[in-house]
């Protein structure tokens, strides 16, 4: 019995330590395999001639991808719409007017250099400098005066840098106007000179000297020149913005000189030259909300006074928009009143469809635009005015003026 005892422990004592070196070896031989993967991993990441292992391709590639050229075509940026219009104008002192129209606007940006564009544009109107819109002929072939009626009302330089724009040519204006107000400047306004924009989050900064008569269509007897200035200040108030701003605006040659584009707009003239001067400044205020009733809210009021004048010389809007037609589906709505005697800024330049262009008139105006497709919109704009007498075509009449534009817009 203690022989059997004695041989079991032996067995039991033997077989412990074999299994305990076995262990052992087994143990070395992971460290040795973990020291040695990891010699093989250093020495590559070391020398670039040794091929990394499989270990070495799981860790983070840190390769730089390489810059990717633009092509000559990727340089090239066109873009345009067209509008066609249904227009009535009804006025107690001259025969009304019915009539279908027609804008075309094609324009085409070259990236010449990083943030330098070459940009170019073409619209219908004969050069109308406030207008695009071209009246269908009822006696005359499209084919016969639609390209005649195209001229260039973009051609020129944009260079962008930190904050900064700089344009050089014809160019689209740079000033802000609130809720896009037509006091002073209207939609289709370009500038013919050198201008500077700085804009960051809190502020805009515009200066620029241009040549007016450089427009083809100008026809004034001497050269005008104007020089502009405007500063804008943005706040935020919470959930909105204000933006408080001023402007001058100083043409230089106009008092004495024919008018700029052969028609007056409301401007006093004297035996057919301006009366005046006009050196103008703006002011103005302007409240921009995110959600009212579950669409963006704006309200703005302005000011403009022209320093060149001794009467006559005042003018002001107020206005309010709701909603903004940016997703299909969506729509927006304006109201503003305006108000502009003849001399509180240059006719040739403000709103061209209001009052039927220019100054020397009050009254109300409101637009409203859908947005029905991709590239679809729908828009009316209704105008009900008051010509000033100087503006009447019948000496001592205050003309009840009423105008009413439906559009159809497609961009491209």
């Amino acid at each position: 019995m203690g022989n059997d005892c004695n041989q079991f422990v032996t067995v039991l004592f033997y077989t412990s330590s074999n299994y305990y070196l076995t262990r052992k070896l087994e143990m070395k031989k992971i460290v040795l395999s973990v020291a040695t993967i990891a010699a093989m991993t250093t020495v590559a990441m070391a020398g670039g001639d040794i091929a990394p292992t499989e270990v070495v391709e799981a860790t983070v590639n840190t390769e730089i991808p390489a810059v990717e050229e633009k092509s000559f075509f990727d340089r090239f940026h066109a873009k345009g719409d067209l509008r066609l219009r249904y227009e009535s104008i009804e006025r107690d002192d001259a025969n009304n007017k019915y009539r279908n129209r027609y804008r075309l606007r094609l324009g085409l940006e070259v990236d010449l250099i990083e943030n330098l564009k070459f940009q170019v544009g073409m619209r219908s109107g004969f050069a109308n400098p406030t207008s695009g819109n071209q009246t269908f002929r009822d006696d005359e072939p499209l084919s016969d005066y639609f390209f005649e009626s195209l001229r260039f009302n973009i051609l020129g330089l944009s260079y962008t840098f930190d904050n900064s724009t700089v344009q050089v040519g014809r160019q689209p204006y740079m000033m802000y106007r609130p809720i896009k107000s037509q006091l002073v400047w209207d939609n289709d306004v370009s500038m013919n000179g050198l201008n500077y924009q700085y804009k960051d989050d809190t502020k805009i900064i515009t200066v620029g000297a241009n040549q007016p008569t450089l427009e083809e269509a100008s026809v004034a007897q001497d050269d005008v020149n104007l020089f502009l200035a405007q500063y804008v200040q943005q706040v935020k108030l919470g959930d909105a913005k204000l933006n408080v701003g001023a402007g001058i605006y100083y043409y230089d040659g106009l008092k004495g000189n024919t008018t700029l584009f052969g028609s007056n707009k409301g401007n006093t003239l004297v035996n057919g030259v301006y009366a005046n001067d006009y050196h103008i400044i703006e002011g103005f205020g302007e409240v921009q909300l995110k959600d009212v009733f579950g669409m963006p809210f704006k309200v703005a009021a302005g000011v403009t006074y022209n320093f060149g004048a001794d009467d006559n010389n005042f003018g002001y809007d107020v206005g309010a928009q709701l909603g903004k037609a940016e997703n299909v589906g969506d729509w927006q709505v304006k109201y503003s009143y305006t108000e502009l005697q003849e001399d509180a800024t240059l006719g040739a330049y403000s709103d061209s469809d209001n009052f039927g262009g220019g100054t020397a008139a009050k009254g109300h105006a409101i637009r409203a635009k859908y947005k029905a497709g991709k590239n679809l919109y729908l828009a009316g704009n209704f105008f009900f005015n008051e010509l000033y007498e100087s503006k009447s075509k019948i000496a001592g009449m205050e003309p009840n003026y009423e105008r009413v534009q439906l559009d159809m817009i497609y961009k491209f």
